[in-house]
């Protein structure tokens, strides 16, 4: 037997065994969502030289059948993303939505690389059962309205994530609300957006917000020593110098607790499909890894620049 020959098809089942999962997956979803068919005719492409450089040198053996194997399975994923396609166009319309937000309906030029569109994500209606080991958005303003649940299954997240955000949170407030609404969930990990409520206190006692801000990660560390945090800055479209000071406090702190900090001035100019792709291809491959919760939030905080913020400044059109 040759060896060479036996790990190559080694390497062969190794790869091709996540696809009848993904096959799987994908019929029970019954949506095309989340499903890239250039990926899938890529593969296909892929394993189709393979199975010709094996004709082409003679090669007739076991190898080639799991070449045959592969590609038979993988161009199953083509034949149920036909079908979901046709389901998605059936469904479409079939739901009647109630409006929760004031917005404008329609917008020239999409800025959104999302499959689900602004709408279907801001009307939904949430029926989930809340996890324990979660990881939590606990914000103000509009975060409130960042669709974390969908966003999750549209990027492929294997943790539960949940947006415990409340539109007039501030750091005085901080540390009684999280014990209220978030401590029960014993979180692993909590992105903290604060400070836009609280621009008042810092520019009279940065001391007193710097504190409050201290207060609550130790009670959250207290809960969960190992739990991970991310400090993330206030938005400051205008350069204003108070919350650029705001944001260098924060940063402090984050470095001081270990905690990572993310800066919403470089999420503006992250490109979400890029890590779409990446998702759907680890997920193809049967990847399980955790997300990086710098990388949770460019997706959660590049969908609300793009979708949420956006819309809510547009000018009514009369």
């Amino acid at each position: 037997m040759n060896f060479a020959h036996l790990l190559e098809a080694a390497m062969l089942v190794c790869f091709g065994f996540s696809w009848p999962l993904n096959v799987m997956k994908a019929y029970k979803a019954r949506t095309a969502k989340g499903t890239s068919l250039p990926f899938i005719i890529l593969i296909i492409t892929g394993y189709i030289a393979g199975i010709s450089a094996k004709i082409i040198n003679g090669q007739f053996n076991y190898v080639l059948v799991v070449y045959f194997l592969n590609l038979a399975i993988v161009m199953m994923n083509i034949f149920v993303y036909i079908r979901n396609v046709a389901l998605d166009k059936k469904n479409v319309g079939s739901s009647n939505k109630i409006k929760t937000i004031d917005i404008k309906e329609e917008k020239e030029e999409n800025m959104t690389n999302f499959s689900n569109s602004f709408d279907e994500y801001i009307n939904r209606v949430d029926t989930s059962v809340e996890n324990t080991n979660a990881v939590i958005l606990m914000g103000t303003g509009t975060d409130n309205y960042i669709p974390v649940d969908l966003l999750a299954k549209d990027f492929g997240f294997n943790f539960d994530i949940y947006n415990k955000s409340a539109v007039s949170l501030s750091l005085s407030s901080a540390n009684e609300y999280f014990n209220k609404n978030i401590a029960t969930l014993q979180p692993e990990a909590v992105m903290l957006h604060l400070g836009e409520n609280d621009t008042k206190l810092f520019k009279t006692d940065s001391k007193t917000f710097d504190n409050n801000y201290l207060a609550l990660i130790e009670n959250i560390k207290s809960l969960n020593k190992n739990c991970r945090i991310a400090l993330v800055s206030v938005d400051n479209p205008y350069s204003d110098k108070t919350i650029k000071e705001m944001n260098a406090h924060i940063k402090a702190i984050a470095e001081a607790e270990n905690a990572v900090y993310v800066n919403l001035e470089n999420i503006m100019l992250w490109n979400p499909e890029a890590t779409k792709v990446a998702s759907d291809f680890a997920y193809t491959m049967g990847l399980s890894i955790r997300k990086p919760l710098l990388n949770v939030a460019e997706i959660l905080y590049s969908y609300s620049f793009h979708n949420i913020k956006s819309r809510m400044t547009e000018p009514k059109v009369s």
